[in-house]
């Protein structure tokens, strides 16, 4: 029987906690994708008011994270999906996904919209299985080989 107990809550990106998982997440990107279309938000990136981190705890360790960046025109998108090694198969990118899918619709975005890596077998995996559709570039992204656009329409409340 799992009796961890797992939570789901807004937190700063400036925590210790968070700048090793902002680390581990960085050098697994460096190691999939080269320097010149690594587009990473920065932990002191993240702590504006258009940037909402959220992070998932399993027994109080850092598990998962993902954030939630606004955009003008109605549109969110979604930034540093990662979840630890030992926390991935426990469905906690696919929670915060949730969390932040509703965050959105709450304030009144109409889509979410993503770039991730073309070998990121795993990130792709969870946003096609949550409803994305591949699109071209997005925002002001510029087309490159070793990136996947995605985007996915949200009703408002």
């Amino acid at each position: 029987m799992n009796t961890a107990q797992t939570t789901i809550a807004i937190e700063s990106p400036l925590t210790a906690d968070m700048d090793a998982m902002i680390g581990e997440l960085n050098a697994v990107l460096r190691s999939l994708t080269p320097d010149e279309a690594n587009y990473s938000m920065s932990a002191e990136e993240m702590t504006g008011p258009e940037t909402t981190l959220f992070v998932a705890r399993v027994d109080g360790k850092a598990a998962a994270c993902g954030a939630f960046h606004r955009h003008e025109g109605g549109i969110g998108e979604l930034k540093r999906f990662y979840a630890r090694p030992d926390y991935r198969g426990l469905g906690l990118a696919r929670r915060i996904l949730d969390r932040i899918t509703a965050l959105a619709v709450r304030e009144g975005f109409t889509s979410l919209v993503l770039e991730t890596g073309h070998n990121y077998a795993p990130a792709r995996r969870l946003y096609e299985t949550a409803g994305f559709i591949e699109c071209g570039p997005v925002l002001d992204y510029p087309e490159s080989p070793y990136s996947v656009f995605y985007s996915r329409p949200i009703e408002a409340a």
